[in-house]
């Protein structure tokens, strides 16, 4: 190893390129700082090259298939698809490397300075970094930690390593499984049930705890998935796994206290991540880790050492999604340039790129009785909707949440084409503290999904026009 002979001083360095570095990065040398962004291995980070984006390659490609047989309704004849997998697989790495490239373009279009190779922090105010026999040196006045998080393989399947898999491993298989068990109850593990039983897998869903969705939200999806002939196991407990050279053998009890005994070719299992923090040397500079050793940070995304910020899944608030770690990065960047911004997670979306899609905001009706919130709920199905008819994609429903007493939205919940696109307006309307007349009084384009959002919040008076009226109880 050479030691850099001069110490390069920099306004800011960035140490991870994934969707929180290279956005505090873009952000920060457009708001005048001098950046220099280190990533270890390619920029995008697991998101772009191994997560995110190969999981909606695969979603987006299920919900084409499963828009087919509308497409003969319709008069177009097509014949039996046949998926062509190593097709899928380069079109996955041309879409991942076109999005690579467009990040390394902006990032040289902004000035920003890349650097490949792994950073430790050597002091306070220094990162060393080494890239082969190289290391240098530089000085910061702020830095910024998003080097994100790697997912590992739980307890009880940590020593499984041939048909026991993760995401990363799932999107780089070279045949379709045709049996798989999808282990979870998180929206990768939804994800990759629905896009798999799409494609001809026969799949068993294994949901080892609550889903988090709103109970009319799951109850739909639930439905949706045993149309797809999936097998749904609730409440999953007493996990046995063990691995034969071609299968995987899989027992467990459902929360009824049924035992299952399940052969497939794969266990998929989203699961557990860990913030890559480890190699940092943060903990001798006065940064402040959880017992998981995420860092703690503020409404800044400051951590205990006023010179350093962390975003994205190193941090210990809110879940590991790409939306929180480009949130917590522009305001690092904006406050680190003299700005006065705030973190606010309270209206995280929580989507799922199953088909159909699910997008959830603000408070669930368990939620609600659980902090025994006063609320009242209006609920629409999509079958009720023209266009959602007329496109052949009637399935779902809106639901919504307000309070009785001040018609202030509490909850805006949709499984459903268009939830995705629609998620961004019911953020908006809980951030604004909209209330149900807020949403009523608006002209709404027809036929179209959003009339669904409309008629929900009609139908907390019962006033829905494409709903039957609730049946009246009669006394004898």
């Amino acid at each position: 190893m050479v030691v850099g002979e001069m110490i390069e001083e920099r306004d800011l360095v960035i140490i991870g390129g994934g969707p929180g570095g290279y956005t505090a990065a873009i952000r920060a040398a457009q708001l005048g700082l001098n950046v220099t962004l280190i990533e270890e291995h390619q920029l995008g980070g697991i998101c772009l090259n191994r997560g995110c984006i190969p999981s909606k390659i695969w979603a987006y490609s299920a919900r084409k298939k499963s828009e087919l047989p509308h497409m003969e309704e319709l008069g177009f004849k097509i014949d039996e698809p046949q998926l062509n997998l190593s097709q899928l697989l380069n079109y996955k790495d041309k879409i991942t490397s076109q999005l690579r490239k467009g990040v390394e373009a902006l990032c040289s279009g902004n000035q920003v300075e890349v650097i490949q190779g792994k950073a430790t922090f050597t002091s306070e105010n220094k990162i060393g970094v080494e890239n082969g026999h190289q290391f240098d040196i530089y000085q910061f006045r702020k830095a910024i930690i998003a080097t994100g998080s790697t997912a590992i393989l739980p307890g009880e399947l940590s020593q499984l390593k041939e048909r026991v898999i993760l995401s990363d491993e799932l999107y780089r298989l070279g045949d379709l499984p045709e049996r798989l068990v999808v282990y979870g109850s998180d929206e990768l593990a939804f994800e990759v049930a629905s896009s798999y039983s799409t494609f001809g897998s026969k799949v068993t869903l294994v949901l080892p705890e609550s889903t988090g969705l709103d109970p009319s939200i799951e109850k739909e999806l639930l439905r949706v998935f045993k149309k797809k002939k999936v097998k749904v196991i609730k409440g999953a407990s007493d996990l046995t796994v063990s691995e034969g050279e071609l299968d995987v053998q899989v027992k467990l009890v459902d929360e009824k206290g049924k035992e299952h005994s399940i052969e497939a070719d794969y266990l998929y299992t989203s699961g557990v991540r860990q913030p890559n923090v480890k190699d940092l040397g943060i903990a001798r500079f006065g940064v402040e880790q959880s017992e998981s050793g995420h860092v703690i940070v503020n409404k800044l995304a400051e951590t205990t050492n006023p010179n350093i910020y962390a975003v994205g899944d190193v941090t210990a608030d809110g879940p590991s999604l790409a939306i929180k770690a480009i949130k917590q990065a522009k305001v690092a960047a904006e406050a680190i340039a003299g700005g006065h911004p705030e973190v606010d997670l309270t209206f995280l979306p929580k989507i799922i790129h199953t088909t159909p899609p699910v997008a959830s905001v603000g408070l669930t009706e368990t939620e609600a009785k659980e902090e025994a919130v006063d609320y009242q709920v209006g609920e629409f199905s999509l079958s009720g909707n023209g266009y959602a008819m007329l496109s052949g994609q009637k399935e779902g429903l809106v639901k919504v949440l307000s309070d009785p007493n001040t018609d202030i939205m509490l909850g805006i919940h949709m499984i459903g084409a268009g939830a995705i696109e629609l998620s961004s307006t019911f953020v908006q309307l809980l951030e604004m503290a909209a209330k149900v007349e807020d949403l009523t009084f608006p002209n709404y384009a027809h036929p179209s999904m959003n009339e669904g959002l409309l008629e929900a919040v009609e139908a907390i008076s019962n006033q829905a026009i494409h709903q039957a009226p609730p049946r009246q109880k009669v006394k004898a």
